[in-house]
């Protein structure tokens, strides 16, 4: 998986809980949480849903990666290979 990839299916994964998303307000390195005013539970939906479209286990010591663009993809391509 390439970066172009993972970020998209982060931003596909975050457009599916939040469907009015606004990625071009959302840097790289903004917390998607805050700029996005996605909830706890917003944010576990986004979690189970990158999971399931990647096949990667996402345990709960790994949110702390995925609260931003970057972060995200970076966490996937590392778990992808």
């Amino acid at each position: 998986m390439n970066r172009t990839e993972a970020l998209d299916l982060v931003k596909e994964s975050i457009a599916r809980i939040i469907p009015d998303a606004d990625f071009a307000t959302l840097g790289p390195d903004d917390s998607f949480r805050d700029v996005l005013e996605m909830d706890s539970l917003d944010f576990l939906s986004f979690v189970e849903t990158l999971s399931e479209r990647t096949g990667v286990r996402i345990e709960d010591e790994d949110t702390p990666q995925l609260t931003t663009l970057s972060g995200s993809a970076d966490f996937l391509i590392t778990r992808a290979g």
